[in-house]
């Protein structure tokens, strides 16, 4: 009766890696009990998920080092592995919500969030290959879109394209504050999307992605999405960016989401397994975290143990 603070299934949101292959269920080494699925394992994952009662899935794709360019094209076609993998989870679990990411490191053979010339990342002349991919994206079946890149200007380019292709009702879930973390490294290894090292080349993503000491700029970024239109903005990291989860809620009246990230999954998955933790109690405190600093829904690797422990309650 005292709780002030509730974590329910329904505020929780599952990333998932899809992969080429037939038959594929490959655990991720640098995250436990995480995988890589084949489109048809991915299948049987998401209605587990949907019985379990998680509302959505964000799902990021594991392309082929073949179909990778400096212009991101796989990212483009409407035949690629990620409408199909949209496309499929929609016939067969059309109740599920489908979060779909706009970013073109996983499709760019240079691992930037943005086309590369000369040294720099470009900022409008991304904006271009973003919308085009949202299209594909919205035209596969997405619910949502997230633009998780951090180039200035792309939700409101989001927007117009979709309104004008006739996607009115597909909704923006803008990474309004990601922050140049060093907590995303498990994640890169699921996709292989880390920036390559090279020297023509940014070694890292800090032109564009926030300083991690920075809190007044996210509001301003999430005034900026809020303006162009974002139905919903994020915090990413989570557990580090409390403080900055906070302060957005305060900030604006749409739904707030917070991502806990592949690091801090990770973190907790190799102290459990050490026995220094316990998991269950470590994961729900964690979560519950986020909730209490004011995250209406949470990314998070524990969605499907956190919806099997909630029942249990």
């Amino acid at each position: 009766m005292a709780r002030e603070t509730r974590l329910a299934t329904d505020n929780l949101i599952a990333p998932l890696f899809v992969t080429e292959g037939i038959g594929v269920r490959q655990e991720i080494a640098s995250m436990p009990d995480q995988f890589r699925f084949s489109v048809d394992v991915l299948v049987e994952e998401v209605a587990t998920l949907h019985k379990l009662g998680i509302p959505a899935v964000a799902l990021f794709p594991k392309i082929a080092d073949a179909l990778k360019d400096p212009l991101a094209s796989e990212g483009r076609n409407p035949e690629g592995l990620y409408p199909r993998a949209i496309q499929t989870i929609k016939k067969h679990v059309p109740e599920m919500m489908v979060i779909t990411d706009v970013a073109l490191d996983p499709f760019s053979s240079d691992g930037h969030d943005g086309l590369v010339m000369n040294g720099q990342v470009l900022n409008d002349e991304t904006l271009d290959v973003m919308t085009q991919m949202a299209v594909v994206q919205a035209t596969a079946g997405a619910d949502i879109i997230a633009p998780s890149d951090m180039m200035d200007g792309r939700v409101g380019t989001i927007r117009a394209a979709l309104d004008a292709h006739g996607y009115t009702d597909v909704a923006i879930l803008s990474y309004a504050a990601k922050y140049a973390s060093a907590f995303y490294g498990p994640f890169r290894d699921a996709l292989d999307s880390a920036p390559r090292q090279r020297d023509d080349i940014p070694a890292d993503k800090q032109t564009y992605q926030m300083q991690p000491a920075n809190v007044r700029e996210a509001l301003r970024e999430v005034t900026l999405d809020l303006d162009e239109g974002a139905d919903m903005v994020m915090v990413k990291p989570a557990v580090a960016y409390l403080d900055v989860i906070f302060r957005v809620k305060a900030l604006c009246d749409v739904p707030v989401a917070a991502y806990h990230v592949s690091g801090e999954y990770a973190m907790l998955k190799a102290a459990a397994q050490q026995g220094w933790l316990d998991e269950r109690a470590a994961a729900t405190e964690t979560l519950t975290a986020i909730r209490r600093a004011g995250a209406d829904l949470i990314l998070t690797y524990f969605a499907k143990p956190m919806a099997q422990w909630l029942r249990e309650e």
